[in-house]
């Protein structure tokens, strides 16, 4: 799902142009990023928690060159779910292309085998929330 379908299913609801319907939903989204810019940490009730964690720099290799390169110290956004969505998201059926996901069987594109880290543009998937 991407945010023009949360838009157009929040419009379709609501009776709102869906226009109207994204200037909120980007609102939203950029409060809780600035929320979390601010002050580290939001917890939406029956939703979750996002927190700002710091991940520690480390060392790490180059693929292309085996060279040893030092990662900086960056900082992160995690979530954690809150119990209600935990208990949904457990007692629900859900419609993904689980198979994909694990390493089965890929059905679109007639059974071939799926590495879970493919990242072919038919099964990556971004996670930005500003795409539309």
């Amino acid at each position: 799902m991407t945010k023009k379908d949360i838009v157009r299913t929040i419009s379709d609801e609501v009776g709102l142009t869906q226009q109207q319907t994204k200037k909120i939903v980007q609102k939203t989204f950029d409060s809780i990023i600035e929320t979390l810019v601010r002050e580290g940490r939001i917890e939406l009730r029956n939703f979750g928690v996002f927190e700002v964690k710091p991940r520690a720099a480390r060392r790490a290799r180059n693929p292309r060159t085996g060279d040893e390169v030092i990662v900086p110290e960056k900082y992160v956004v995690t979530f954690k779910p809150g119990k209600y969505m935990e208990v949904r998201v457990q007692d629900a059926e859900l419609d993904v292309h689980h198979d994909e996901l694990s390493g089965g069987v890929d059905e679109a594109n007639n059974g071939a085998q799926v590495s879970p880290t493919d990242t072919t543009p038919s099964n990556k998937i971004s996670g930005r929330w500003d795409e539309d």
